[in-house]
């Protein structure tokens, strides 16, 4: 088991809580918090295997990913009590999914041979990309369309990842180090209130 297999599956547990949590909060039935947290875990990498021709795609190679989602959604039904505040679990369990799946994200691409942009696009739509999904099947307004600093955090891991990887650096730091960059980036931007502008017009 490397630590790239570790890391996905840390990815998608993480992914998985937080889009049972949110269709909890919608009041969807177990089917509906299953399908919301599926799609939250595994949307984002299901789209990139796609665009780069890496058929079948990752989950459908590895039941695992199905028993995890499955396991990870009877764990948040059975705490959601004990889950107080939700909020605060949701926006952790997506923060450290976004942090996780950047940096895999990532690495495939490099591994393809793709330009460090594509990598680094590739990264980003593998951390944001699921939540997307979400909040459309949940009738919310994507996070990551919102002003809230979310894909430039996955950019900047990403750079950062492509930086350390080319000074063969020992791979768990750069994974370990990269996803901390995402994560901190995240947590920093909501704590102080950082956002991106916002673009509108006046009637």
């Amino acid at each position: 088991m490397t630590i790239f297999y570790v890391l996905d599956i840390l990815g998608t547990i993480a992914f998985a809580i937080s889009g049972a949590l949110v269709a909890m909060n919608k009041k969807m039935d177990p089917f509906g918090v299953f399908i919301i947290a599926f799609v939250t875990a595994v949307g984002g990498g299901t789209l990139r295997d796609v665009l780069i021709g890496r058929q079948p795609v990752i989950w459908m190679n590895d039941i695992t990913y199905i028993f995890l989602i499955g396991l990870s959604v009877f764990i948040a039904i059975l705490f959601r009590k004990k889950l107080k505040y939700l909020h605060k679990s949701l926006f952790l369990f997506d923060t450290i999914g976004l942090g996780v799946f950047t940096i895999t994200g990532t690495e495939i691409g490099i591994n393809a041979h793709f330009h460090p942009i594509i990598s680094i696009a590739l990264g980003t739509m593998t951390a944001c990309f699921g939540g997307v999904i979400r909040d459309i099947l949940c009738n919310d307004v994507p996070i990551l369309f919102r002003k809230e600093i979310y894909a430039t955090a996955c950019i900047f891991g990403s750079i950062a990842f492509i930086i350390l990887y080319n000074f063969n650096i020992d791979q768990t730091i750069v994974y370990v180090s990269t996803s901390l960059i995402v994560i901190t980036i995240r947590l920093v931007a909501v704590k102080y209130h950082l956002s991106l502008p916002t673009f509108y017009s006046k009637n």
